[in-house]
């Protein structure tokens, strides 16, 4: 899969227009892989896989939440952070029409709609981070530092093993 060209999705739009420099890094997509799947295809530290989550609060509005692949979110923990009674993952018919991608190809980048980030305090420690680009099978590469500039998150620690 080296040979297919990276393709250009409203994520990388977004990220040429916000001038950002980044990697293309293709991988054959695996349904319900997950971050485990990607890093393990590119060998990559899982660590460094940056998940997209797209969550509900009880009065169903949406925020994305990025996460390391290995870590989960303590949905509980956020919710008292962010000052709202309960936090739900949202399903993937919900989260495409909220972002805009199909369910394992959500980018942070390029959104259908706008909508709070929250971001993991300790991706920013990372020296590169691997994100979905908005397509299945797609991930790019930079600083933690470009997706703290573009996207400007709420820095929180929910992330639990």
């Amino acid at each position: 899969m080296a040979k297919e060209k990276a393709p250009i999705t409203a994520a990388v739009r977004q990220l040429r227009l916000a001038k950002v420099t980044f990697s293309d890094h293709l991988y054959r997509y695996e349904e319900k892989g997950g971050t485990a799947a990607s890093s393990r295809e590119l060998s990559l530290d899982e660590h460094a896989v940056i998940k997209t989550l797209v969550i509900e609060d009880e009065r169903s509005r949406p925020l994305i939440m990025l996460m390391h692949g290995d870590l989960q979110v303590s949905t509980k923990e956020l919710a008292r952070l962010i000052g709202v009674k309960q936090l739900t993952p949202c399903s993937a018919e919900t989260a495409q029409k909220h972002t805009g991608y199909l369910f394992g190809g959500t980018s942070p980048f390029g959104l259908r709609h706008q909508m709070p980030f929250y971001m993991e305090e300790s991706i920013v420690t990372l020296s590169k981070i691997y994100i979905n680009g908005g397509k299945r099978g797609y991930l790019v590469g930079m600083a933690p530092s470009e997706l703290v500039r573009v996207l400007k998150p709420q820095m929180v620690t929910v992330g639990i093993r």
